[in-house]
């Protein structure tokens, strides 16, 4: 059986019959959208959809940026004046 990751379930036929319900009665969290008892979807509010983007995004900087710490090259020193 596949994990729900999620407090608070609905299935698709109660999304298509009172999605603003739902997600009054889940309130800030996430809401596993159940299809025959297995988890198809996500609904997720915005402000949560929101903080997990920009999580994300601040992840693949910090792996951009340790992977160019990691990179052999020589720094070149330069003047402000010179920029």
């Amino acid at each position: 059986m596949q994990t729900i990751l999620s407090n608070y379930t609905a299935s698709i036929t109660e999304l298509k019959k009172s999605p603003t319900e739902i997600l009054k009665n889940a309130g800030s969290e996430a809401v596993a959208i159940l299809n025959h008892n297995v988890p198809s979807a996500y609904l997720v509010p915005s402000d949560t959809y929101e903080k997990l983007m920009e999580m994300l995004d601040e992840y693949m900087l910090s792996k951009d940026v340790k992977s160019r710490l990691n990179e052999d090259f020589t720094p070149v020193e330069v003047s402000l004046d010179e920029l």
